[in-house]
């Protein structure tokens, strides 16, 4: 069974940095945001280790843990979002203390993906892998990004829609701010192996594939039983967006996936866009996916809306999604049951 946390718009929005903190250099870009939140509605609460970055993170481990627990534990939160992702969240994955979480969403991307499937893996707790919250200082906000609140505003047993963006982000151009923070000008268009038209259905898990990867035969990436005890057995949708790893690194991540047993069971796999795919010698990451379908035999979609080419969908880790993609378009459902 999974459990859904529910927010409305005059919840309470902890902030807090179990990965990478802001250095004082940066402060007016997180300020921006937090003003932007209030601005919707929010009563916006924020830790002592978003104001900090020391050595690859915002503090030292036992710090962000207890930080983190307390919001987690905090009855009167409904939504944790971090400003942005990092480097060694991974540290405090067993500082937390996953039996006194009480319900409430928790929303990133990058980094935060392996704090999000191990919530979502360990208590079937819903998680939600979307927009972190510097990228919503902007004075407004894509239509594909803006769906953040829409679906974490969704109430158990409902649907939620989302289609795949116009146009996406080639590149970041952090000297160039616009006024919804992203450069949107390359068109959109979601790939297939194989046919042009994939139609899935599972319980989405998924991520930043750079980080989740490392919960591979730990306590926190026990697929199999997540599937047993909160699933009843039904097949896992996979979505993964890759930050930095080169084709052939990526090649040895999801041959190890496999045989981890994480793609037992499973109906299909989507994967982001990425500047990171790129070739080893003539080995291209359109090879890869070519490759993984056939062995898995098992659809792919690629270059869909997830990841570090903005805007990206929210994603809900456990929510039974229903995913159409025709002639390059893109539409996911979720139902949260």
């Amino acid at each position: 069974m999974i459990r859904y946390p529910f927010l409305n718009n005059h919840s309470t929005v902890g902030v807090t940095a179990p990965s990478s903190g802001v250095r004082e250099e940066l402060h007016d870009l997180l300020n921006e945001a937090i003003v932007r939140m209030e601005r919707r509605g929010y009563e916006v609460r924020c830790g002592n280790t978003v104001w900090t970055q020391h050595k690859a993170k915002s503090s030292p481990q036992q710090d962000r843990a207890a930080e983190l627990n307390a919001m987690l534990q905090d009855e009167s939160i409904s939504l944790i979002i971090p400003p942005w992702g990092g480097e060694l969240l991974i540290e405090i994955l067993d500082l937390i203390d996953y039996n006194q979480i009480q319900p409430k969403w928790v929303l990133g991307y990058s980094d935060i993906s392996v704090l999000l499937l191990a919530l979502t893996l360990k208590t079937g707790l819903a998680t939600a892998h979307g927009t972190n919250l510097i990228d919503l200082r902007g004075e407004s906000t894509d239509s594909t990004t803006a769906k953040w609140d829409s679906v974490l505003t969704t109430a158990k047993g409902a649907s939620i829609t989302q289609f795949s963006s116009p146009h996406y982000q080639k590149e970041w151009k952090h000297e160039q701010p616009s006024p919804h923070v992203f450069h949107l000008t390359e068109p959109t268009q979601w790939k297939t192996v194989g046919d042009s038209t994939v139609k899935l259905e599972g319980r989405l898990l998924g991520g930043c594939i750079d980080v989740n990867r490392h919960l591979i035969g730990t306590p926190y990436g026990d697929v199999a039983s997540f599937r047993e005890n909160h699933i009843d057995g039904e097949p896992i949708i996979w979505y993964f967006e890759n930050c930095e790893l080169n084709t052939a690194d990526l090649r040895r991540t999801l041959v190890q996936m496999k045989m981890a047993g994480w793609f037992d069971q499973t109906f299909g796999l989507l994967f982001g866009r990425s500047a990171a795919n790129t070739p080893v010698g003539d080995y291209s990451v359109e090879d890869l996916y070519h490759e993984l379908a056939d062995e898995l035999q098992l659809p792919v979609v690629y270059d869909i809306d997830c990841g570090h080419q903005p805007p990206q969908m929210t994603f809900i880790n456990g929510a039974f999604g229903e995913i159409d993609v025709n002639e390059g378009k893109g539409k996911v459902k979720q139902t949260f049951k």
